[in-house]
């Protein structure tokens, strides 16, 4: 039987997308007021198949609830992405994949033991990655933090769709000195933004194929980086959702109706309340890559730049 172009280009899923059962904004002051997503699971699996996703999953935060309502379909597989508790109130995001619910109540239960929790995700075989490691939105970084994401989990996420070019170099970068593989996501929290970054895994004909070449590393980011612009405009539409929602539920909840009309005379300050958040991450990475650079290099000198710094980056961009 002839290959065709598609099989030889392989399968493609975008591995970090949102949905309405992601709950309240996990961002102070903002968890009161609004959600991350307002969009229905439904919606957005339609979506990430009409831009040429052949694989469908959700990894809406420490929850499967979304991805259970698609479960049925062929094309679905469970996941989510789990805030993994560390010291001192810091956090690391970590995306499992492919896991079933018995495996969500264990992940549930380690969540706040990042050894226990790294050690069941290797036990138990499921693909997980650290998720935008050089993203300040995470909150407090320390660089043991990246070291221990790094040793622990198989996968980092090198191609986020939220995140500018130059922070998703630096990811790139950190995955080539640990000699793991990458993988990609849109981190889509609205429509517009599904499937602008996914993962191929080559070769893959089916999700049978598509997750055990996820299991193995063998995979490609791609898709396109995010921007201030992308950045500015998802969130004026997750604030458009979040007073849709409130004029909604006014009857059961007038006083955050109340508390977001009084607040709605500084929405035209939101893009620049975006350009400080956009410069702040690329400083933030910025400092965090060289700390994590210096700790790697006084770990394994190997690991040091030559002359003309790291080879180019395993990805399609489009």
């Amino acid at each position: 039987m002839a290959t065709t172009s598609r099989e030889t280009a392989g399968m493609r899923c975008d591995l970090h997308v949102h949905s309405a059962r992601s709950g309240p904004v996990d961002v102070q002051p903002f968890t009161r007021v609004a959600d991350e997503s307002y969009v229905e699971p439904g919606a957005v699996h339609e979506e990430a198949l009409r831009r040429g996703m052949d694989l469908f999953t959700l990894t809406d935060h420490n929850t499967v609830a979304g991805a259970l309502e698609l479960a049925h379909r062929p094309e679905v597989f469970v996941s989510e992405e789990v805030s993994c508790a560390l010291p001192d109130g810091r956090e690391l995001h970590v995306g499992v994949f492919d896991i079933d619910e018995a495996q969500h109540e264990e992940i549930a239960r380690r969540r706040h033991d990042a050894e226990a929790l790294f050690a069941y995700l290797a036990e138990e075989r499921v693909p997980a990655c650290v998720n935008h490691p050089f993203s300040a939105l995470t909150g407090r970084r320390e660089t043991a933090d990246l070291l221990r994401a790094l040793r622990d989990l198989p996968l980092v996420e090198a191609r986020n769709g939220m995140m500018s070019e130059a922070v998703n170099q630096r990811a790139v970068r950190a995955a080539r000195r640990a000699h793991l593989p990458m993988v990609g996501g849109s981190d889509a929290h609205t429509l517009t933004s599904v499937a602008r970054a996914f993962t191929i895994v080559p070769g893959a004909v089916d999700k049978r194929e598509f997750l055990a070449g996820l299991r193995r590393g063998y995979t490609l980011p791609a898709g396109r980086s995010g921007s201030y612009a992308r950045l500015t405009a998802d969130v004026a539409r997750i604030a458009a959702g979040a007073y849709r929602t409130a004029a909604v539920e006014a009857a059961a909840a007038p006083l955050r109706l109340a508390a977001m009309a009084a607040a709605a005379p500084l929405l035209p300050l939101l893009p620049l309340v975006t350009a400080c958040v956009f410069a702040h991450e690329q400083l933030f990475a910025r400092r965090h890559e060289r700390l994590l650079r210096e700790a790697t290099e006084r770990q394994d000198p190997r690991t040091a730049r030559g002359p003309f710094g790291p080879a180019a980056a395993p990805t399609l961009a489009r």
